[in-house]
């Protein structure tokens, strides 16, 4: 443990110096969306948007092939000697096993992990960006929304046992709980999606809010009308990130999982470590197959959304 906290100091040294880099360069940005803003339509180029989706197309299909011997290995009865076409996989390795009770709560988790990461990120990136006052602690929040990216995630996984499972600790319920699942997820993924927010509200001119404020429009208001319509896509954005890296983490709750909150990624690695590798692809093809149908739904209701909240862009 001593030697894990030294290791983990010495990997926040590169994330003390993205943040001096950032703090330095974000004094010379502007805003890019004002009141008079036009929305940007690039040319077509045939020739170079073909090659650009023949390289992406290219990309697409090693990774498809991956994916695809791990949904082929689900229907294997025994890889690699017996390729006969089963479904055991499914029904004996998982659903009679009783290992499907960890898919579940990985989908608890990825929706507890969305529905409260965006309210906490977009919101601390709303206060910190656009309101006024607290011009000492804005620093000191910025540095701590970059640490998580600098920290490895079973050194997170271990600070929270640590601190969690003090009996001292007024906190020490919610050790072995969903929700101290909930809370590792979001900081672990908090920074990435906080830089995401930031970016968005970045783009709108201050104006707005300036505006706002002389015509007396409480703040509230103009955070629903204005700045979470125009930030849309990167909101949802946030919500798909958080909850595809929900499915797939292990690192940091690895170590805080218990019998009755184990999530499919940590059953996954456990079939493979007891050589179940059928099981153990069965298991993976199901949270492929979540995130691949959380992608199309993120897809089909950001272009419905971006219609009605998003119809300036149009015009």
């Amino acid at each position: 443990f001593n030697k894990g906290a030294v290791v983990s100091l010495l990997l926040l040294l590169p994330a003390l110096m993205a943040f001096a880099i950032d703090f330095t360069i974000r004094r010379k940005l502007q805003s890019q969306l004002s009141a008079r803003a036009v929305p940007f339509v690039p040319k077509r180029h045939r020739l170079f948007d073909a090659l650009m989706f023949s390289y992406c197309g290219l990309v697409c299909l090693l990774l498809l092939s991956v994916l695809g011997m791990a949904v082929y290995t689900s229907f294997i009865k025994l890889w690699p000697y017996n390729l006969t076409l089963v479904w055991d996989h499914y029904y004996f390795g998982l659903i009679q096993d009783g290992i499907l009770e960890s898919y579940f709560n990985s989908l608890r988790l990825a929706a507890y992990v969305v529905a409260s990461g965006i309210v906490l990120i977009f919101g601390s990136a709303y206060l910190v960006e656009k309101t006024r006052g607290m011009e000492a602690a804005r620093p000191v929040i910025r540095l701590l929304a970059m640490l998580p990216m600098g920290v490895p995630g079973l050194v997170l996984g271990l600070g929270y046992i640590m601190f969690f499972n003090h009996p001292d600790n007024p906190l020490n319920f919610l050790y072995r709980s969903m929700a101290i699942l909930v809370l590792s997820t979001v900081v672990h993924y908090f920074t990435s999606s906080y830089l995401t927010a930031v970016t968005a509200l970045k783009a709108i001119d201050n104006e707005f809010e300036a505006v706002s404020a002389s015509l007396k429009v409480p703040f509230y208001k103009t955070f629903l009308r204005v700045t979470v319509p125009v930030c849309l896509p990167a909101i949802l954005d946030i919500g798909r990130y958080l909850f595809i890296n929900a499915m797939t983490t292990i690192s940091a709750v690895v170590f805080l999982y218990s019998p009755d909150t184990t999530l499919a990624s940590v059953a996954l690695l456990n079939l493979e470590a007891e050589g179940k590798i059928g099981p153990a692809a069965a298991m993976g093809t199901l949270i492929v197959l979540t995130s691949t149908i959380v992608c199309i739904l993120y897809a089909l209701t950001t272009r419905v959304l971006l219609k009605k909240a998003q119809s300036w862009r149009q015009t």
